[in-house]
């Protein structure tokens, strides 16, 4: 089905003066279906009684007949061209191709082939760039923009439009005949009209090709060759491949180019050099997979994070569509806290205010005008450069309701094309920064350590070369041998797999999460969510269900109604609603349809293919009780016939709404709802008689005040929500005496018509918990988290249903959010503790509460679903925002979106935090483990061997480190959290990463590990008999014999090594003191298969790695020793368990007294020594680097100007030609500024300069025991 769009009729413009404005017009057409959660009056019809969306009459009524004005005006002036009428605003005086003239930057955008639109996506953009009437103008105001782009203004994009068929052209779209034209050549579409719910194929095909969609193309993702260069591009690796290829061309010389011994086989020294590149090859590969998998998985999770739906109109229906999918030509809703997605046109609205502080840096709120009206005023010559109409995306709106038409999409927009150099890298965690701190002092002392290595097996060498028979080749072999060992222990030592283990945890968490309704914006808000102390929770929605009904109510004062007839007092008349309703007069019932559905942003809708009310829960149980009880039809048909004056949104500081409407005798009603107490306080008046003829009032009397005080005190006794009625007349509007808004004096201001009302009853409203939320409080408080309810509600009812949830105990405190505000700081500390529930809440005493915990020291998560509390979210550790119910502004302040507004998921949440935590410290306590024994015993075996060989060759390290940084990262990253996880007490936030029960475990461990190799490798072999073996023979048969047998030692000393390192992985899944280490392991998959890798490569290594492993296939009596002494360290945890970390406390900071005892001297003596090497580097190096940083600043410098000169250039050009008036103009052209001398740095020695290496301070914290 192709678009079809009705010919407007060719009016004459004298004609038509005679008639109502075009704007009139265009406001009595636009009956603007609203969508969910929106705050308009509009209904979700598109019926035909087009005058039931007034938007701006008050504007229309205070210019009574401006458009005869203007034709008279026009007249006087010989009926001129609308262009050359006189107008007020910048650019007035441009033609239409001046003020749609391309930019140099941008002519592309100008050039489309086979374009069915009148306009090119450049054409569109010049009303922003930066915002310019005259190109709106030339474009043909918001009449033109819907002929040219092919929409239509109140039933936006048909869905089931796939190309444009029939071209228009630009003359024809901004003739500003066209535009005049009566309601009835307009095209409406009923709200009863079809709607297709099915795929089309091909749809929006012409606006894609032409405007692109509402995607930003995806950051340029780094190539998995890239990321094995990156990985490649460590400094330890390459000085460890160069060591490798020497190593392998000496031996390659030696097998092949000196003479051969025929009693010795042919060398194989060549192999050891092949063996390590292969290693690292293997190494490389493998971190740059994992980084590839990594940055795939953010790349995902940030798609998911900027999605979201918008509501959009549709053949002439609202719908909830994805932001991505938002088209050039769609109509899009406005409403209080929107992020708008898309720049436009504001076809019609109320009162709206946008925030584009982020877009253009102007911080004042910018009110918008209807682009009918700014097209009426440009046509009249009264327009001004203050009239706005247009819609700036990444903006944020502050207050009002609207529509507007979509004129640029995805990279054409302005925020598109400012997001296109700000796509951000992944942001690196709190934790990472620490590991990442942790990982280079490890470094720094494995670095020392090979370095002290290096320097002795030198010496050692260096000491032996004058009686060493062997040739040249073979001595720079083992020199070489004595370098990669050095270097392989460096690579051992350095941790990098540290943040790498935080990345992984993070991804998999992050994905689980989002299984659960979590999902995460910010990484950090997941590792700091596991350590929360106290939890702010909003109550509707949250803590309970948000489907809410009207259960029992007050018409006046005195009738009382319920669906429960418990629900009320013995000595009280209840009636049921039927009863109750029935008794009204027409004009009570008129009275209270409107307050209902007039005073209303909710609309009629369907979701899961029923018909029903969509927008606030409150208004919608509002909306179900009068379709049920009062003879509502269609709420569109409601409010057909009532012009609006005056809106006034839900504001949650004054906690109601109210509309101004004309009534048929011309005088004026304001409606008014909200919470029923603050209301009770502003009534004056009831009704005499609510059965009567007339609405005629009286007093209200102190005791009709009381009973209604009463009555609403009951409802919220039984946790109900109380919402109260109001109404006032006046004879005209604004009132006589009444503060106008300042910028539209047709406005009243409400406090000041907000007074001496008349009461027309109360409704208490009933929403149930949600299932499981009391037992989910619970865990939170057995976890050690505080939950604290932050509500808008009065304090009775917040005080039941706290108590229902289990948030309020006996010593708790319930405070009221006005009260709380006024206390001191002092005193606020003071209450805090014991506060749990806060009652009458605005969002900035949320905002104050959050402050004052984290004043505390406490971890503070806070939930928020209005555009208000973005500053709690962001005051807030982590800020929870609703995914159903909460604002656009809402969700980018938050760092976590609850997708089910559920309070569960915020324990999910709990969980997963502390999960991620948990799989770090796992980690850092294996690796650590295994870098202290791994360069322990390739040092000792080094320093002790004859031959100044390890026992561990560069091969088997390489090996090991493969297993440390990425297969035990991936294994211990990913233990799904069990409900245990709860079972503990928050970690605080100065806590250190290494606890005394890891640091039990990892000395216990490295003891035991050490303990085993070392009595294999200098006793081995005399306990398994090797020196009987190899007592008989020659001496050559001997020697052969003995080396054989030490390869087999050294073979079965690497083998135990590795397996100790697989059973201790066992034994971290555990970071407590209890003895199940295998405790879920069969549902981590993860795990399982990762140790059968291991357990394969291990066995796959000692059977066919040979001489590139340096190694000898083993028997089965070998393999038992091997695997019987790696064993046993799954029993010796069970022992370091049994000791009391109390105890290990004391034995730690004993042992920390006598190190530091001995590190200070050698540390001071150290300095000393080196303090003159470092000033004469310091001396040689500072000239050097001055120079090199004079260099590169004087060609960036020289850059940077001839960017500048040439940008100015182009706006010159610009602003000449767009310019082009008659009087000759000079430009002034900028230079570059001139750049001051480099500053001399003096450069001053700190203690840390004269020696980097300095012990980081060791701090033990005693664990919990379970």
């Amino acid at each position: 089905m192709q678009l079809q769009q009705a010919e407007p009729s060719n009016i004459d413009f004298e004609d038509h003066t005679s008639s109502a404005s075009p704007t009139e017009q265009f406001r009595h057409s636009l009956q603007v279906p609203r969508s969910p959660g929106a705050k308009s009056l509009a209904g979700d019809t598109l019926r035909s009684r087009a005058d039931s969306f007034n938007s701006t009459a008050t504007s229309s009524r205070s210019r009574a007949n401006s458009f005869n004005s203007r034709a008279e005006t026009t007249r006087s002036r010989g009926n001129s061209d609308l262009t050359t009428l006189r107008s007020r605003f910048e650019g007035d005086d441009l033609s239409t191709d001046e003020a749609l003239r391309p930019d140099k930057t941008n002519e592309q955008d100008f050039v489309v082939e086979d374009n069915p639109f009148a306009f090119s996506p450049g054409q569109l953009n010049k009303t922003l760039n930066p915002k310019s009437l005259a190109a709106y103008r030339a474009l043909g105001g918001i009449y033109g923009l819907e002929r040219g782009l092919r929409t239509d203004l109140v039933a936006g994009l048909s869905v089931d439009e796939t190309s444009i068929a029939e071209k228009i052209d630009f003359e024809d779209a901004t003739n500003p005949v066209n535009s005049k034209r009566s309601l009835d050549t307009r095209r409406i579409i009923a709200h009863d009209g079809l709607v297709t719910e099915h795929e089309v194929k091909g749809q929006f095909q012409d606006r894609k090709r032409i405007y692109k969609d509402n995607r930003l193309p995806a950051k340029k993702a780094v190539s998995i060759w890239k990321l094995f260069w990156n990985a490649y591009n460590d400094r330890v690796l390459l000085i460890l491949t160069a060591a490798a290829v020497i190593s392998l061309v000496l031996g390659v010389y030696e097998a092949v180019g000196q003479p051969k011994d025929p009693k010795q086989g042919q060398s194989l020294d060549w192999v050891e050099g092949l063996a390590i590149m292969v290693a690292i090859v293997i190494v490389v590969l493998v971190t740059g997979l994992n980084d590839y998998r990594r940055e795939k998985q953010f790349s995902a999770l940030n798609a998911r994070k900027d999605d979201r739906q918008v509501k959009a109109i549709r053949s002439g229906k609202s719908v909830m569509i994805s932001v991505f999918d938002v088209m050039v030509g769609d109509v899009l809703h406005l409403e209080s806290g929107d992020s708008i997605p898309a720049d436009g046109i504001l076809i019609a609205g109320h009162g709206i205010r946008c925030d584009e502080s982020s877009a253009t840096g102007e911080s004042d709120a910018m009110k918008k005008t209807a682009g009918a009206e700014v097209w009426e005023r440009i046509a009249e010559g009264t327009a001004t450069s203050k009239l706005d109409p247009f819609i700036i995306s990444g903006s944020k709106v502050l207050e009002g309701v609207g529509t507007y038409l979509v004129t640029s999409v995805g990279v054409n927009s302005s925020f598109g094309k400012i997001m296109m150099g700000l796509q951000a890298e992944n942001e690196e965690t709190p934790l990472q920064v620490k590991l990442a701190r942790m990982a280079n002092w490890i470094g720094y002392l494995g670095t020392s350590a090979a370095g002290l290595l290096f320097f002795i097996l030198l010496f050692r060498f260096l000491a032996g070369l004058p009686g060493n028979a062997d040739s040249p080749t073979k001595r720079s072999h083992t020199f070489l041998d004595i370098l990669i060992v050095a270097i392989t222990i460096i690579v051992v030592a350095v941790p990098e797999g540290l943040p790498v283990a935080v990345t992984l945890a993070l991804s998999f968490a992050t994905k689980k999460m989002f299984k659960e309704n979590n999902l995460v914006r910010h990484l950090r808000a997941c590792e700091t969510m596991g350590n929360a102390t106290t939890i702010c929770s909003d109550k509707t929605g949250t803590l309970t269900q948000n489907q809410m009904t009207v259960v029992a109510g007050l018409l006046g004062t005195h009738t009382n109604f319920a669906r429960d007839l418990d629900l009320g007092d013995a000595d009280k008349t209840i009636l049921t609603f039927a009863t109750a309703f029935g008794r009204l007069s027409p004009d009570m019932r008129s009275l209270l349809l409107q307050s209902i559905a007039i005073n209303s942003t909710a609309f009629e809708g369907e979701e899961d293919g029923k018909a029903t009310y969509i927008g606030s829960k409150t208004e919608t149980a509002l909306l179900t009780m009068a379709k049920e009880f009062l003879g509502m039809g269609p709420v569109a048909e409601e409010r057909a016939g009532v012009e609006v004056v005056q809106l006034f949104p839900f504001d949650s500081d004054r906690k109601c709404m109210g509309v101004v409407i004309r009534l048929a005798n011309g005088n004026y009603r304001l409606l008014v709802k909200g919470a029923a107490e603050i209301m009770l306080k502003n009534a004056t008046q009831e009704l005499f008689d609510i059965s009567g003829e007339s609405l005629e009032s009286m007093e209200l009397t102190e005791e009709a005040r009381a009973r209604c005080s009463t009555n609403i005190e009951d409802f919220a006794t039984q946790s109900l929500r109380t919402i109260a009625l109001l109404f006032k007349d006046f004879q005209q509007w604004p009132p006589v005496g009444v503060e106008h808004l300042e910028d539209d004096r047709s406005a009243a201001k409400f406090e000041d018509v907000f007074g001496e009302m008349t009461f027309l009853g109360v409704v208490g409203i009933q929403d149930p918990l949600r299932d499981g939320v009391a037992l989910a409080v619970k865990r939170c408080q057995d976890a050690g988290v505080v939950v604290r309810m932050v509500t808008g509600d009065n304090i009775t009812t917040a005080s039941a249903i706290a108590k229902q949830c289990g948030i309020l105990t006996e010593k708790g405190r319930v405070m009221e959010g006005p009260k709380f505000r006024h206390l001191s700081d002092e005193d606020m500390d003071g209450i805090l503790p014991n506060l749990q529930v806060l009652a009458r809440s605005s969002p900035d005493d949320k905002r104050i509460l959050v402050a004052r915990l984290k004043h505390l020291g406490e971890t503070v998560a806070v939930t928020g679903d209005g555009t208000n509390d973005g500053p709690a979210l962001k005051t807030a550790d982590v800020g929870f925002s609703m995914g159903i119910a909460g604002t656009e502004v809402a969700k980018e302040a938050s760092a976590i979106i609850l997708m089910d507004d559920n309070f569960a998921s915020i324990v999910k949440a709990i969980m997963w935090g502390r999960s991620v935590n948990d799989a770090v410290s796992k980690f850092l306590q294996f690796q650590i483990t295994v870098n202290i024994t791994a360069v322990i015993l390739a040092f000792v075996s080094a320093v002790s061997s004859k031959e100044m060989h390890s026992v561990l060759s560069a091969v088997q390290l390489l090996w090991v480190n493969l297993i440390m940084d990425t297969f035990a990262a991936l294994a211990l990253a990913t233990d799904a959290p069990t409900e245990k996880i709860l079972d503990r007490k928050p970690t605080p936030k100065r806590a250190p990463l290494i606890t005394t029960n890891m640091w039990k475990m990892i000395i216990g461990q490295a003891i035991y590990q050490l303990l085993v190799t070392f009595v294999l490798y200098f006793a081995g072999y005399d306990i398994l008999g090797y020196d009987t073996k190899c007592s008989q023979g020659n001496a050559a048969l001997v020697s052969q014999c003995n080396d054989t047998m030490h390869t087999e030692l050294n073979t079965m000393v690497f083998n135990t090594f590795v397996w100790m390192q697989i059973f201790n992985e066992f034994n971290n899944r555990r970071l407590d003191n209890k003895l199940n280490i295998f405790e879920g392991v069969l549902r981590n998959y993860f795990f399982i298969g990762i140790n059968c890798i291991m357990v394969a490569g291990q066995i796959m290594i000692v059977f066919v790695g040979g001489k590139a492993f340096q190694i000898k296939r083993i028997d089965g009596t070998q393999w038992a020793v091997c695997i019987l002494c790696a064993l046993p360290c799954l029993l010796w945890a069970v022992v370091l368990r049994c000791i009391p970390d109390v105890y290990a406390k004391k034995l730690f900071d004993a042992v920390a007294k006598v190190w530091l005892a001995v590190a200070r001297p050698v540390l001071a003596v150290l300095a000393v020594v080196f303090k003159p090497i470092g000033r004469a580097w310091t001396a040689v190096a500072a000239p050097t680097k001055r120079f090199a940083r004079r260099v590169v600043s004087k060609v960036s410098r020289k850059k940077v100007a001839e960017d500048k000169a040439a940008n100015n250039e182009g706006i010159a050009a610009d602003v000449e030609a767009a310019s082009n008036p008659p009087l000759e103009m000079s430009t002034a052209v900028t230079a570059p500024p001139k750049t001051p001398p480099p500053h001399q740095h003096r450069h001053t020695h700190t203690a840390s300069a004269e020696f980097p290496l300095q012990p980081p301070p060791i701090t033990l914290t005693t664990a919990s025991e379970s």
